[in-house]
């Protein structure tokens, strides 16, 4: 009964500490949602133009693999 209690203890000091944004390892959500969304845009930027090239990069790279095998 002692170790429950402790562990829901914990486990709420845990919550408190969280929701008081004075978790170290909480993150930076705004900083991750922007690498996502300029690592999205750069991968448009780089395919649009050069959409045949890629699939024809890629389509030549898997058949290589497939028949060497």
């Amino acid at each position: 009964m002692m170790r429950a209690r402790l562990l829901v203890l914990t486990v709420l000091a845990a919550l408190a500490a969280r929701l008081r944004a004075e978790d170290p390892e909480r993150g930076d959500v705004p900083g991750w949602v922007m690498i996502t969304v300029m690592t999205a845009a750069l991968v448009l930027a780089i395919l649009v133009p050069f959409r045949e090239a890629v699939v024809a990069a890629v389509t030549n790279a898997l058949a290589s693999v497939t028949a060497g095998g």
